[in-house]
């Protein structure tokens, strides 16, 4: 029996739901470890992140994207898994492309946890 791990994700901003294209990008580990020497690393802590392109729908809430500094992004995977970022903010140069319609958003925050 087969079992779906991609297709359609969904996204939440402040309970806003979001009209995304393509998929969702978070990260797994909140530490990048390098090895030193066999059996021995270091690590480096990670920003937990969300990535998406969302859709320039004509109910896109801009100003709370813009000016939220403590938002909860909630990212559905069409796998069933659930990705959860807390005292989230914008970052980066997001831009509105008239071309598609779409905008790219990096969301970076405090603390993700996958459910």
């Amino acid at each position: 029996m087969g079992q779906r791990v991609a297709g359609t994700c969904y996204v939440k901003v402040d309970a806003a739901q979001l009209t995304i294209t393509g998929g969702c990008e978070a990260r797994l580990m909140d530490v990048k470890r390098e090895s030193v020497v066999a059996g021995f690393y270091k690590e480096e802590q990670l920003t937990p992140y969300v990535k998406v392109t969302a859709v320039y729908t004509p109910d896109l809430p801009i100003k709370k994207l813009v000016e939220g500094t403590d938002m909860t992004v909630v990212c559905e995977f069409s796998n069933g898994k659930v990705y959860v970022l807390s005292g989230a903010y914008l970052v980066d140069e997001p831009v509105a492309s008239g071309d598609d319609g779409t905008i790219d958003l990096q969301f970076d925050g405090l603390k993700g946890v996958w459910q």
